[in-house]
């Protein structure tokens, strides 16, 4: 498994990771979310929803990987859209290395 796969799931487990499309779209609104991975296997509408808010509030996006992988590495089913809290940036170094 990928590295970052790996720390996403780290991420999740110290409560730094948003799960979701919904809420995913509302941190960012709010300011939360500094970084989004989306499945690159997620619907249209879902694609564009968060790829519109994501460039509106200039919150970087990741795509390289599908929903399989994305669940598998938070330990959730059929998860698409993936949001670290500002309040973790300290994993987005991690993510990033």
């Amino acid at each position: 498994m990928d590295k970052i796969l790996n720390n996403l799931g780290l991420c999740m487990r110290a409560g730094q990771l948003v799960v979701g499309e919904n809420l995913v779209i509302d941190g960012i609104r709010k300011g939360e979310i500094c970084y989004v991975f989306l499945a690159n296997d997620c619907g249209q509408n879902t694609n564009k929803q968060v790829r519109d808010k994501a460039k509106f509030y200039n919150v970087e996006i990741c795509d390289s990987y599908n929903s399989l992988e994305l669940s598998n590495a938070v330990g959730k089913n059929n998860k698409k859209v993936l949001g670290v809290k500002k309040s973790g940036s300290n994993f987005l170094k991690i993510l990033r290395k």
